[in-house]
């Protein structure tokens, strides 16, 4: 198998174990532990045993570490799963900014700037919270 295919396999290995330990790990906190698969039960059990001698950010790292390795030889990788590289930096301290111009607005008459648009709406809007209070009001008077 070449180094390219070892490369895309461990990315979606790492990727799935990313994903699939915290939907686990949120599974037990809502009290689901019992629905999720054995191999998950004990990656958790794993984890909240190694809550006992390490902080949570490193019982963590470790138990996704170990998800990892188990999908990379799942997914076909050969040898040891490597450790995923640390994201580079791409804009290098520059801003980026977004390639698209905003739309020109069509040039209007002053006399449309003004707030009527705003009233219109804002009246919309106080029209149909007053229908709606008339609604429930009539409903709570000639309702069952």
């Amino acid at each position: 198998m070449s180094y390219s295919a070892n490369t895309n396999i461990a990315r979606k290995a790492r990727t799935k174990a990313e994903a699939d330990f915290a939907t686990w790990l949120m599974m037990a906190k809502l009290g689901g532990f019992d629905d999720l698969p054995s191999n998950a039960q004990s990656f958790l059990t794993n984890y909240r045993t190694r809550l006992e001698t390490i902080s949570e950010v490193e019982s963590t790292a470790l138990a996704i570490r170990e998800v990892y390795s188990a999908y990379y030889r799942e997914m076909g990788g050969v040898g040891v799963a490597p450790e995923p590289k640390a994201r580079t930096q791409t804009t290098k301290g520059k801003v980026v900014r977004s390639q698209r111009r905003p739309k020109p607005q069509p040039d209007l008459p002053a006399a449309r700037h003004s707030t009527r648009p705003m009233i219109r709406k804002s009246l919309r809007a106080l029209l149909i919270f007053a229908s709606m209070v008339a609604l429930i009001v009539a409903y709570r008077f000639l309702g069952p």
